[in-house]
C-alpha cells in the first residue's frame, strides 16, 4: 500500500493514536498498515504547506510570464489581427485622406539629378533645398520611382506596403521581449502622426526606420553581422539612426570579443563606402560634407519639441553644446548604473575584459564568459538609448516622431508607473505631435512628458541582460519555499 493510499484510507475520526496500538482494537498486521498510514497522513499534513506553495509559485509564473506556452500563442493571434486590421486602416486612409505634398517632389528632383549622372552633392537639390542624406537615399527613392514612375498614388500604395512590414517588425520585437501584456500592442496602431508620415507623406524616415527595425530583429536573434549591415543601409538612407549607435556599441561590447566587434565595425563601414563610391570618386569632399552633416541647423518654427526657447537660443552654439553634453552624461548614467549593473559597471566591465585576459590572442578573440544576451535587453539598451537621443535633440520635426513613436509602449511598460499613467503619457506625447502648428505649451508639455518617461526608465530595476534568468530565478524562490 502507498503513502497516498494509506492516508486515504485512514479515517482520523475513527481511531485515536493510543487506540491504534490497543491490542483489543486489531490484529497485528492492521495495526501496522494503520500506523503506516497514521505517519503518511502527518508528513503530508506537514509538506503541505511548501507543495501548496510550490504549485502555486508555479502558477503565478506561468499567468505572468508571456512566454509561457499557454499565453504565447494570444500575443501572436492579436498582433496577426492588428497586421490586418491596420492593413484595412491604411488602405482607407490612401482610398479617401486628401494626399500632402511635402518633400515628394524634392525627392523625385534629387532623383533626377542623380540619375542624369551628377555626381557633386552640392548640385544635387530640390525645391525644398540642397541633399542632404547620404547616397542610400538616392538608391532607395531612385528604386521607387522605377516603380512607380514618379506617380504620388502607387507611392502611397507602396508606402502602406512598408508601413504594414515595419509594423510586423515592430511587433515581433514586442512579442519575442515579452514586456507588454498582449493588448498593449494595439497601441502600435493608434498614432494618427505616424499614419500621416508613412502614407500621406513619403518620408525617407520611413525607410530608415523599417530597416532599423529589421536590424534590431536581426540582432535579438544574435544575427550580430547581418544586423550591423542592414543597420549601416539605415544609416544610408538618414542619420538620425545613428542616435541607436551608441546602445548598440556596447551590446556589441558585451556579446562579441573585440575582434568580432572589429569585423562588424568594418562591415557596417564598408556599407557606406561601397554605397558613397561614385561620389567619393569624384566629388568626396562635397558628399561627407552634405550627407554627414552634424551640425545642421533647424528652423525654429518647425520644431515640436523646443518651441518654448526663444529663437535667439535655438539656434546658438550654446544651447546645441548644453544638449551634447546632457545627452553624453545620460548615456554614460545608463550605461554605468543601468545597463551594465549586473556586471559592476561600465567601468568594471572594461576593466575585467583587460583583467581576465592571460594574452593578447585572448583579448582579442575570446568573448565575455557570459555573453548571450537577452531579447529583452537588447531591445531595452537600444530604444531607451535612442530615446535619450530625442530627449536631447535640439530640434523635432514632424517626421521625427517614427523615430521613437514605435518604442514608447516599450519603454512606458519598462517604467514602475501604473497602467493608467502610462495610458496618460502615452496619449499626451501622441497629443503633442498632433498639434500643428506646434505652440510653445505643446512643446513645453512634450518635453515634460518626455523627462517624465526618462525618469521613469531610470528609476526602474534593472533588467538581468542575461537569457537564464528567469530559471534561476524561479530555481531560487523553489528552493526557499521548499
Amino acid at each position: 500500500m502507498g503513502c497516498n493510499e494509506a492516508a486515504s484510507a485512514y479515517k482520523p475520526n475513527a481511531l485515536s493514536r493510543k487506540q491504534l496500538y490497543h491490542p483489543a482494537t486489531c490484529s497485528p498486521a492492521s495495526q501496522n498498515r494503520l500506523a503506516a498510514a497514521w505517519i503518511c497522513r502527518r508528513a503530508v499534513a506537514a509538506l503541505s504547506p511548501a507543495v501548496m506553495a510550490r504549485t502555486r509559485l508555479v502558477k503565478e509564473s506561468s499567468a505572468s510570464t508571456p512566454g509561457h506556452p499557454e499565453d504565447r500563442r494570444r500575443p501572436l493571434y492579436f498582433a496577426a489581427f492588428l497586421l490586418l486590421a491596420d492593413a484595412a486602416l491604411v488602405a482607407l486612409i490612401i482610398a479617401f485622406v486628401p494626399y500632402t505634398k511635402i518633400d515628394w517632389d524634392a525627392y523625385m528632383s534629387q532623383v533626377d539629378a542623380f540619375r542624369e549622372g551628377e555626381r557633386d552633392y552640392t548640385k544635387i537639390e530640390g525645391d525644398t533645398g540642397p541633399l542632404v542624406y547620404p547616397a542610400g537615399f538616392l538608391y532607395v527613392y531612385s528604386a521607387i520611382k522605377f516603380i512607380t514612375a514618379g506617380q504620388v498614388f502607387p507611392a502611397q500604395i507602396l508606402f502602406g506596403v512598408l508601413y504594414i512590414v515595419n509594423l510586423g517588425l515592430v511587433l515581433l520585437l514586442y512579442v519575442k521581449s515579452e514586456v507588454l501584456p498582449w493588448w498593449a500592442l494595439g497601441l502600435l496602431c493608434l498614432s494618427k502622426r505616424v499614419h500621416s508620415i508613412f502614407v500621406l507623406r513619403l518620408f525617407n524616415d520611413c525607410v530608415a526606420m523599417t530597416l532599423l527595425h529589421a536590424a534590431m530583429v536581426l540582432i535579438v536573434y544574435h544575427k550580430w553581422y547581418l544586423g550591423l549591415i542592414i543597420f549601416s543601409g539605415a544609416v544610408s538612407v538618414k542619420m538620425n539612426v545613428l542616435l541607436f549607435a551608441p546602445s548598440l556599441f556596447l551590446l556589441m561590447l558585451k556579446a562579441m570579443s573585440i575582434k568580432g566587434v572589429f569585423v562588424a565595425l568594418l562591415g557596417a563601414a564598408g556599407v557606406q563606402v561601397l554605397l558613397g563610391m561614385p561620389f567619393l570618386l569624384s566629388y568626396p569632399v562635397e558628399y561627407i560634407a552634405r550627407a554627414f552633416n552634424l551640425g545642421r541647423v533647424f528652423i525654429h518654427f518647425w520644431s515640436v519639441n523646443f518651441k518654448f526657447v526663444p529663437e535667439k537660443l535655438f539656434v546658438s552654439k550654446e544651447l546645441a553644446v548644453t544638449l551634447l553634453f546632457f545627452h553624453l552624461t545620460a548615456l554614460m548614467l545608463f550605461a554605468h548604473y543601468k545597463w551594465f549593473k549586473h556586471e559592476g559597471g561600465l567601468l568594471h566591465f572594461m576593466q575585467s575584459r583587460f583583467k581576465d585576459a592571460t594574452s593578447i590572442q585572448e583579448l582579442i578573440s575570446c568573448k565575455p564568459v557570459l555573453s548571450n544576451l537577452s531579447k529583452e535587453h537588447i531591445v531595452t539598451v537600444m530604444f531607451v538609448g535612442n530615446f535619450i537621443g530625442i530627449v536631447c535633440a535640439r530640434s523635432l520635426h514632424y517626421q521625427f516622431y517614427s523615430w521613437y513613436f514605435y518604442s514608447l509602449p516599450f519603454l512606458l511598460w519598462r517604467t514602475q508607473f501604473p497602467t493608467v499613467v502610462r495610458i496618460i503619457l502615452f496619449a499626451g506625447v501622441e497629443l503633442c505631435w498632433n498639434v500643428y502648428p506646434s505652440t510653445a505649451y505643446s512643446s513645453l508639455l512634450l518635453f515634460f512628458l518626455h523627462i517624465c518617461i526618462l525618469f521613469g526608465l531610470w528609476s526602474s530595476p534593472a533588467e538581468y541582460p542575461y537569457v537564464d534568468k528567469k530559471d534561476k530565478t524561479n530555481s531560487k524562490k523553489l528552493g526557499k519555499t521548499m
